[in-house]
Formats: structure tokens, sequence, C-alpha cells
């Protein structure tokens, strides 16, 4: 094997070395048994100093991929990275990685950031098994967990739906490397462009949110009379809020909306008697008199959007489906968690 380093790149010499000789073992060019030049031989050869290529076999040799046998010199070790190296049917396999690594460059994903793609990989399959895993990425964690338990019960036991907010990708480098390692990420239609900037390497689709039937029937029970106060954490979902209570409470006219950061917010308040409130808005809660009814209005994954959109990629796979899934997705629609800005 020819050893080497290249001085124009950004990256340590010993790292270089080290990772030259790991990936030497790994890929067979180092076979088990097989002598390595003298620490002073190789500092020769690639021009470095004597104590860099001791501290590489230094640290290869905690590693146990090679072994220093005394009057004799220095050995790749009978390693498990060696034997698996040295096996006819891995040169596929080792075929595989190389083209992993160059289309990893190609879309400009970091070493280290793709390593940590595949540790998360590996330890999910080692988790659950070959479950199709996806991803359902929202704004507020309790509403996010509810959409997640409402796509499952639709899916069956072989599809895994983990619940991930938008804050915690941007924030969280480990969550970015697993979601990133998932097999379909679900969102919002207007957070689809940076849900994709934020897991590139995962397939994003976006399905539609209704009302939940619990929100339905609350707003449909609503005394005519009521002056209600809609309130959000987001101004421009004010008017998607304020016609989903127009549609289901077509009986009431008296409508004010505002948000919790709003000066007139204690006025508006003040003036209700029914509070609509969405999440992340919960604050409002706290300024409410007890003569006045408050109503969480909530959303729930659009079953029909769930058959047209995730049903297909998933059958696609192989994986199994449930029975029948219209009926747990029922149940659980109607406990969905507060809605989310959609």
């Amino acid at each position: 094997m020819e050893f080497f380093v290249d001085r124009d790149l950004p990256v340590p010499l010993k790292t270089q070395l080290l990772g030259l000789i790991e990936y030497g073992i790994a890929g067979g060019d180092l076979v088990a048994g097989e002598m390595l030049p003298s620490v002073r031989e190789l500092a020769e050869t690639i021009g470095v100093a004597p104590m860099t290529v001791s501290q590489v076999y230094a640290e290869l040799k905690a590693a146990g991929l090679i072994e220093t046998r005394p009057g004799a010199g220095t050995f790749v070790a009978d390693s498990r990275t060696a034997r698996l190296a040295g096996r006819p049917d891995a040169s596929g396999l080792h075929r595989q990685i190389d083209a992993m690594i160059d289309e990893s460059r190609a879309l400009g994903i970091r070493p280290g950031e793709l390593i940590s793609l595949i540790s998360a990989r590996v330890y999910y399959r080692e988790s659950v098994g070959p479950r199709l895993r996806i991803v359902m990425i929202g704004l507020f964690q309790q509403a996010t967990a509810s959409y997640a338990r409402v796509i499952a019960a639709r899916l069956g036991r072989d599809v895994t739906v983990e619940p991930v907010t938008v804050a915690a990708l941007q924030r969280d480098a480990e969550v970015r490397a697993l979601t990133n390692s998932a097999d379909l990420a679900v969102t919002f239609a207007n957070r689809q462009r940076e849900v994709t900037a934020l897991v590139p390497n995962t397939r994003v689709v976006t399905i539609a949110f209704t009302p939940s039937e619990e929100t339905r029937r609350a707003l449909a029970s609503l005394d005519s009379l009521s002056r209600i106060a809609i309130v959000s954490r987001f101004p421009e979902f004010l008017p998607i809020m304020k016609s989903g209570v127009q549609r289901f409470a077509p009986h009431v006219s008296d409508l004010v909306g505002t948000t919790v950061d709003a000066a007139d917010l204690a006025e508006v308040v003040k003036a209700a008697t029914v509070v609509i409130y969405a999440s992340g808005a919960e604050s409002v809660l706290g300024s409410l008199s007890p003569a006045v009814t408050s109503i969480e209005y909530r959303h729930a994954p659009d079953v029909a959007d769930i058959e047209r959109v995730i049903v297909p990629i998933v059958r696609a796979t192989g994986v199994g489906m449930a029975q029948d899934p219209s009926k747990s997705a029922a149940a659980d629609a109607t406990t969905a968690s507060p809605d989310e800005k959609v």
C-alpha cells in the first residue's frame, strides 16, 4: 500500500495518516499479519515528524487494529475489521461504501456528518429491525406527537412515525442526523422548503390538516349570541383560524381575532364570552375569568391525504399495512393535539 499525505488539504497530517491506514485495513489493502513500515521509515517516506507517526501507531494499537511484536516490528492485527475486509464477498460492500462517500461529497456532506448519519441508521435498525421510519415534523411538540399518532394508526405495525419539531432540527445536530436517516418526512405545505433544507437526505412530503372532530363539535354547539375572541401565536394564521370558526359556527357573527403579543389582547379577551386559542397561545388562559369558555382550536391530519400521499409510498417499499386502519385512525383523530400554524 502506498502511504501519502496531502498538504494542500485543510486536514491535519496526523488525521490523514490515521484515516489512510484505517481505510487500508477496512478496505483490504492492508491484510492481517502484514508488516507496516517502522516509525522512522514511514516518517521519512511521507515527510512528517516521527512523533506524528508514533501517535498514529499508538491510536491504531489502542483500537486493536495493529500490534507490535518485540524485535520484529509493527503488523496489522488479526482484528475483526481486517478479517471482514479479507472476505471475498465483502468487495461489493467496499464499492458501495466508496459510492456512498462520493455521493455524500457531491451533496456537500462532510465526513463527520456522513459518519453520524450511518451511525444513526445502524442504531435505528439494530433497535427496531427492518421497519419503515417516518418522521412527522411540526412546530409544537405536543401537537406534532398527536399528528404522528394519527398517521401511525393508519400505516400499521411495521411503520414507525416519530414526532420532531422544526426548532429541534435547527438547534440539535443529533436530531438532524437522526431525521436525515429517516425513510420519509411529513410536514406542512408552508414548511416544506424550510424542512427540506434542514434534512436534505430525506424525502419530504406534505399533507393537509383539517379541524378535528372535537373542534367541529365544540364550534357547532356555541350559542349564537357568543362573543368570540380568536387568539393565535402567529398573526398570519388568524385568517385561516377565523375562516374555520366561521365554517363550523356560521350562526355566530361576533368574531374578533388577535395574537398573544398584541397590545389589544387584554381588551379583546375581556369583552369575549368564548376564547378560541391555537397551540402556542395557551398563555392567554391565565388571563381568563371563570365565566369565559375556552376552546382549543385543534387540527388532525387529513385522512384522505394520508391515503393519497403516504400510503402509496409505504406500499411501494413492501412494508405491511394495517388490516383496517380507518377505525383506529378515526378514534385517534378526535383526540388530536392543539392546532399548529399549518
